[in-house]
């Protein structure tokens, strides 16, 4: 650099610095910074940060009831997609709060971090996640209006985005054994850009969750824009042990009922409840204040520990295992297991990549001697359910050698590592997993297609035949040795169930990409179990995707368009003019589309529609996968009989 560049550096970092002065410091006042940065306080801002509103302001209403005061919580999804939550707690405080001078109900609807959860002495243990609560509720709504029942006393005050539209006032008398809070409130679409929209089916997943997490509580939800506004309950006066039995459903179980310990200790409250199945693989669900902990943490671990040690200790005690015998593994303990493990801390710590991780390292040993003192006092006083679990645990022990020996064997014979990838796969030139896509391809033929057409630099392609095998029914033996399960786990390079690591993840799209039939549709859910069965964390990180190709396409001259569905059909020949005659072709298969069609249809990031498939629905999917894809057949027979009435017979692929 001459004299001369270093001189003109010089001046130019001068006047950078002399620009930067206090008047550039912006001081964001009240709610500004929630409008203004929202993804820091909700996570995101589309569906997901939509219906965390929701659970904000139902978590007001769990408090009360984990301080013993709220007995029922509504909600409700009004006419225009506004939202009500009412709950009989003790209502809001509205007198003057000390601080702020200005009343309590006015301070938790307008300032951040206001409220009874920060050691206030409003609340020993408070659910939800952030606590940030109602003022960022208030502060992403165009309109938000609250009443409070205490005192013999109704109380109403309104907000516009964030802001005191109406100061609190009293609207009339109520009988003093009344009280309550009242909130409702509009999603702003400046916000939430995406939609405004809510998932009725998103929203009764979430309350019945907490209905279980929460024995006693009565929660009820009403959808105001369906035609019948009926009102769903979800009332469990056996809380997470009728959850467990709620999983197990279309499940055969070993034990007559669920096993139920809840104890407390420092402060923290335990509860564990479990049951076992036929099944290969296990379901354990833990939650810390009410948030499902998908990353485990502290709790998790503690019952794992002490589940395997309790289980070790009797089967040595009885004879069972002998003296020299090795111990059962914690794999070993877990297989057919469903269980749900909660637990109600005064101070949750979370951590891990979405904050859903418990890190507290005393509800570790609270849980673990909880758990111990009352499962161990079980299996002693039911030896007959004890020997069953053993028994269950033994099988799966021998399984887990007879997998080992035959995924070494595995590994000789196919190369199940990453640095020898398999020869049907097309692989992408970068090495980067970010922008690196798997298309999972039904068929030589489409595999073919998509080869040639796609962008090799991001997009690789694995073409599989036919259908899979269904890993719901089946050992880890036969798994292994299926070959195009073990393509797909060699390509991803993630290893598979107990081993599998996300960290090593080759492509952070999986797309699975079958034709537009019932053969197709099957296929999809072969592959969907799998994932879900042995390569979840992948679900969970949001890398699973189905593609979404036309059944249709039309040509009138120069126009050129592709159709989704039938009905589409009609609609589109109904808008194009006599002539010419419009030649239109049905796409039986991804086969009949050539290189150019398929990247332009279904491949092309500018044009192609991908679903993400989410996990937040994961209970619920487990028992409609455990329903189609198990060994009971009446369960199945009920779907079926159930939804043969939306079938259109007119349209059934021969």
């Amino acid at each position: 650099m001459t004299d001369q560049e270093k001189e003109a550096l010089e001046d130019k970092q001068d006047a950078l610095a002399a620009e930067y002065d206090a008047s550039q410091i912006q001081v964001l006042e009240g709610l500004e910074a929630v409008r203004k940065r929202p993804g820091m306080y909700i996570g995101t801002t589309s569906s997901q940060g939509l219906h965390h509103l929701v659970w904000e302001i139902i978590d007001n209403g769990i408090d009360e009831a984990l301080a013993g005061f709220a007995t029922q919580i509504e909600v409700e999804i009004e006419p225009d997609n506004s939202v009500t939550v009412t709950d009989d707690g003790r209502g809001i405080p509205v007198d003057t709060q000390s601080k702020t001078g200005r009343p309590a109900l006015e301070t938790v609807f307008t300032i951040l971090h206001a409220g009874g959860k920060f050691g206030g002495g409003g609340y020993k243990v408070s659910g939800g996640l952030h606590g940030v609560g109602a003022s960022v509720v208030n502060a992403l709504s165009t309109c938000l209006d609250v009443t409070v029942t205490r005192g013999g006393k109704r109380y109403y005050m309104d907000f516009k985005t964030g802001k005191v539209n109406t100061q609190m006032k009293v609207i009339g008398d109520a009988p003093e054994h009344e009280h309550g809070t009242k909130v409702h409130f509009v999603p702003d679409p400046d916000i939430f850009t995406e939609t405004t929209v809510y998932d009725d089916k998103i929203l009764t997943t979430r309350i019945r969750e907490l209905a279980f997490l929460n024995k006693g509580l009565k929660l009820t939800f009403t959808d105001k824009r369906a035609e019948t506004h009926e009102k769903l309950e979800f009332h469990y006066e056996g809380g997470i042990k009728s959850y467990v039995e709620f999983l197990d459903k279309n499940k055969a179980t070993l034990l007559e009922e669920p096993v139920y310990v809840e104890g407390q200790a420092n402060g923290i409250t335990v509860e564990v409840a479990l049951q076992y199945t036929d099944d290969y693989h296990s379901n354990l669900m833990t939650f810390a204040n009410n948030i499902h902990t998908y990353e485990g943490g502290t709790h998790e671990a503690g019952f794992k520990t002490a589940l395997t040690r309790v289980i070790n200790d009797y089967a040595h005690k009885s004879g069972v295992l002998k003296e020299n015998d090795d111990n059962l593994s914690g794999e070993d303990v877990r297989e057919g297991l469903t269980a749900v493990v909660s637990v109600k801390h005064p101070d949750p710590q979370f951590e891990g990549q979405t904050k859903t991780k418990l890190g507290n390292s005393d509800a570790r040993s609270v849980t673990d001697r909880t758990f111990s003192d009352h499962f161990t006092k079980y299996l002693m006083e039911h030896p007959t359910e004890a020997r069953l679990i053993i028994d269950k645990a033994m099988l799966a022990s021998k399984a887990r050698l007879a997998a080992k020996r035959a995924r070494e064997v595995t590994r000789k014979k196919s190369g199940l590592e990453i640095s020898n990838l398999p020869g049907k796969l097309a692989d992408n030139s970068s090495k980067d997993p970010e922008i690196s896509e798997l298309f999972i391809v039904e068929g030589d033929s489409a595999g073919g297609s998509a080869k040639s057409g796609r962008s090799r630099l991001t997009q690789a392609i694995l073409p599989i035949r036919g259908k899979i095998l269904n890993v719901e029914k089946a050992s880890m033996e036969r798994i292994l040795a299926n070959e195009e399960i073990r393509t797909l786990f060699t390509a991803m390079g993630t290893g598979f169930g107990q081993e599998f690591d996300i960290s090593k993840a080759r492509y952070h799209k999986l797309i699975i990409m079958t034709d537009a039939d019932v053969d197709g549709a099957h296929i999809r859910t072969l592959l969907l179990t799998l994932i879900y069965r042995y390569m979840r964390p992948v679900l969970e990180a949001g890398y699973v995707y189905i593609a979404q190709p036309p059944l249709y396409r039309v040509r009138q001259g120069k126009l050129l368009q592709y159709i989704d569905s039938d009905e589409q059909l009609q609609e589109v020949l109904g808008q194009l003019p006599p002539s010419p005659k419009p030649e239109i072709q049905r796409y039986k298969g991804l086969g009949e589309m050539d290189a150019s069609q398929l990247w332009e249809t279904t491949m092309d990031p500018d044009n192609r529609r991908l679903l993400r498939v989410s996990p937040e629905d994961a209970s619920e999917a487990d028992a409609v996968f455990e329903m189609l894809m198990g060994d009971r057949v009446e369960p199945r027979r009920k779907f079926i009989e159930d939804n043969a009435v939306y079938v259109d017979v007119n349209n059934i692929d021969a």
